[in-house]
Order: structure tokens, then C-alpha cells, then sequence
């Protein structure tokens, strides 16, 4: 299952409206039963202008002409038990902010309309960058989060794939430097490399040097005075089928956690492999470390949102120590606490997006069949 912070579009049932659309008319009945009701002296009829312009900020263009109407109404009702009330005034003034109103409120619809279909897009990019897939590969149990830093944001350029190969179950995160779309472009040149190369190359070496030949392409279109900077880390893991041990190649990316019998360990790299797109500048020489993975272990992998995680205080996030706590037996109960207690730390505030991938070998599952996840 993946989950997705961030913000859904969904229509209200027919015939039903918020509570908070009805305050524009509740306002007018209000303003027309006080001015009723006070002395002339007070005028609070002078406040029916604002009505209307209350109005346009939640309602269409033609709902709200009908209520700056009604308050027109409402005064010239006024001005029969209150003559000498500066009618003629307050009516002027209900009219312009009418009209006003009626023009900000079409501006508001078409910027709506703009926006959900801007929504639209990053839905689909989504779908392109993070597709949904399957949580048992074999034995191997796998299951992913994606927390948006911002509900409007829908993705940036964090990145994860799962391929179920003959060479076993490889995974794939990654984090591309910067924000906005020249990082989902970049995630996504990484995410569909790795979808057509984890069936092809036998060794994580071979396939770690497509990615970064996709990388590379990809920024090639864009000028090269900021080439240094469109970088992306990126981690391989390869889970072959029978369990046992687990391959790992790490470029740049922060080192995965294991946890099994009560022990945790961080899998930092014996030698670190370069960054995805600075094989120019430091080379292709890549190094996979072999790790044994037991029956009942948890593996997760994160990208840097989830350690650089803050609270009020400017702490970040320790996930280490968060992760020897936890006794969660499924990876879905993991990352649900993990999800749960990220929000806690940071209070809702979020400053970047966070992805991450919990992964269990259960020795118990139907064994891999060969039959899946080969190339076409």
C-alpha cells in the first residue's frame, strides 16, 4: 500500500453544502435583525457592503450578485422605518462591492479551476515516479510510505521502485538534489531506467552504471553552468529468493537499517559509489556489500526527510534509536509508527518529503516460482 500526504479532492453529496456557506447569508439576516433592532444612531446597516465581498471569497459569481441584491433590498426596507439614515449612501456602497465581488469571485473560480487541473498532472506524474506495487515478491514482504512536506507539492524528487527479477527482488530509493519539476524529471529518468534495467544486468555494478547513464542523458538537455548540482543518491538492494544475505550498493544514499533479534545495524557502505551523474567529475568505481538477512529481519530504507525530521526545538529526528525500540512484526506496522511518530516529532511540519521502504524476509511464503517479474 502506498500512502500519500497530501491533499484529495473529493465532492460533497448532492443537495448538502458546508456549514461554512451558509455564513455570508447568516451575516446578512444578522446585520438586517441588529440594525432593526439598535438605535439609528448606531448604523449598523453600514456593515451590509461587506456581506457580498464575504461571499465571493466561497461562492460563484451568480449566488453572489443574488445575495448583494438581497442586501440592497434589506436597505432600501431600512430606509422606509429609519428616513433620514444615509440610505442612498450604504445602497452605493452595496453595489460597488457587489459588482467587485462578482468579478473577484469569477477570477477565484478560474484560478480553482486552474489549480485542480495543475493537481491533475501531478497525480499523473505521480503515478509515473511512484506506481502502486506489490507487497509480496517470494518470501520477501515489502511495503512502501511517501509523505509529501506539502499537500499542494503531490511529489518531489524522492524516489523508490521495486523490480521482482530472476535475479531476485531489487529495490531502489533515492533522493534527487533540489525541488519543483526539474527533480521529479530527474526522479523519473532514474525510476524508469531502473524498471528496464533490473531484468537485464546480473550484477548491481552493471545496473547502478545505467542509472547513471540515464541521469546523465537526462540533464544534457538542461544548460550545463549548474550541471555539478543535478545530482541524485540513489541505494540498490538485491534480495536474492531464498533469503539468507542481501546485496547492497550505496551511492551517496544514507545507509539502510536492519533490525533482527533485537539488534539493529547500519549498513554503511565498506567503500562509498558515486553519485548518481558525477561520474565525470569521480569516476564509475562501484562496491556492493554483502549483508546476511534472516528469517524475521526488518529492513528499511529512508531518504534523508526522515533523519532530518526537526522539532520545536531544532532536534532531529533519531531514527536509530527509534528503530531498536520497535517491535512491529509486519513492515506495514513499521512504517505506520514510523509515519505516526515522525508526524508527533515534527508536529505536523514537515520541511521536505519522505519516503522509505520496510522490508521482511518470511521464510514461511510461497516460494518464487520463476515465473514473474522477467523481462518481455
Amino acid at each position: 500500500m502506498i500512502e500519500f500526504g497530501r491533499l484529495r479532492l473529493r465532492r460533497r453529496p448532492h443537495g448538502r453544502l458546508p456549514a461554512e456557506m451558509m455564513l455570508p447569508v447568516m451575516a446578512a439576516i444578522l446585520i438586517a435583525s441588529l440594525a432593526f433592532a439598535t438605535p439609528r444612531s448606531v448604523a449598523i446597516s453600514r456593515f451590509l457592503p461587506a456581506v457580498p465581498a464575504l461571499a465571493a471569497s466561497m461562492w460563484p459569481v451568480l449566488p453572489t450578485i443574488l445575495l448583494g441584491t438581497f442586501c440592497l433590498l434589506l436597505m432600501i426596507g431600512l430606509s422606509f422605518e429609519f428616513p433620514d439614515l444615509g440610505t442612498w449612501y450604504t445602497a452605493g456602497g452595496i453595489v460597488a462591492v457587489t459588482v467587485a465581488a462578482a468579478y473577484g469571485s469569477h477570477v477565484r473560480l478560474q484560478r480553482e479551476q486552474t489549480l485542480f487541473q495543475v493537481r491533475l498532472v501531478a497525480d499523473a506524474a505521480q503515478q509515473v515516479v511512484l506506481s502502486p506495487m506489490a507487497r509480496c515478491f517470494g518470501g520477501v514482504e515489502v511495503e512502501s510510505l511517501y509523505i509529501a512536506a506539502a499537500a499542494e507539492a503531490r511529489i518531489g524528487g524522492d524516489f523508490y521502485e521495486v523490480a521482482e527479477t530472476r535475479f531476485g527482488v531489487r529495490l531502489l530509493i533515492g533522493d534527487v538534489r533540489g525541488k519543483g519539476l526539474p527533480a521529479v524529471g530527474a526522479a523519473a529518468a532514474v525510476v524508469n531506467s531502473f524498471r528496464e534495467a533490473a531484468y537485464d544486468h546480473p550484477d548491481l555494478c552493471d545496473l547502478a552504471r545505467r542509472l547513471e547513464s540515464s541521469s546523465a542523458r537526462y540533464t544534457a538537455a538542461f544548460p550545463p553552468d549548474d550541471l555539478v548540482e543535478r545530482f541524485a543518491t540513489a541505494l540498490l538492494v538485491e534480495i536474492p529468493y531464498e533469503g539468507g544475505h542481501i546485496k547492497i550498493l550505496n551511492c551517496g544514499h544514507p545507509p539502510p537499517l536492519l533490525l533482527g533479534h533485537g539488534r539493529l545495524r547500519v549498513l554503511r557502505p565498506s567503500d562509498p559509489s558515486p553519485l548518481l551523474n558525477l561520474r565525470e567529475l569521480i569516476g564509475d568505481q562501484y562496491t556492493v556489500d554483502t549483508v546476511t538477512f534472516g528469517p524475521g529481519d526488518q529492513l528499511l530504507l529512508y531518504t534523508d526527510g526522515v533523519t532530518e525530521a526537526r522539532d520545536h526545538a531544532g532536534e532531529f529526528f533519531p531514527l536509530a534509536e527509534w528503530m531498536e525500540r520497535q517491535t512491529a512484526t509486519r513492515p506495514r506496522e513499521l512504517l505506520d509508527a514510523l509515519h505516526h511518530d515522525l508526524l508527533h516529532h515534527s508536529s505536523g511540519g514537515l520541511d521536505d518529503d519522505i519516503a522509505a521502504l520496510a522490508v521482511r524476509w518470511n521464510e514461511d511464503a510461497a516460494p518464487y516460482t520463476g515465473q514473474r517479474g522477467r523481462a518481455a
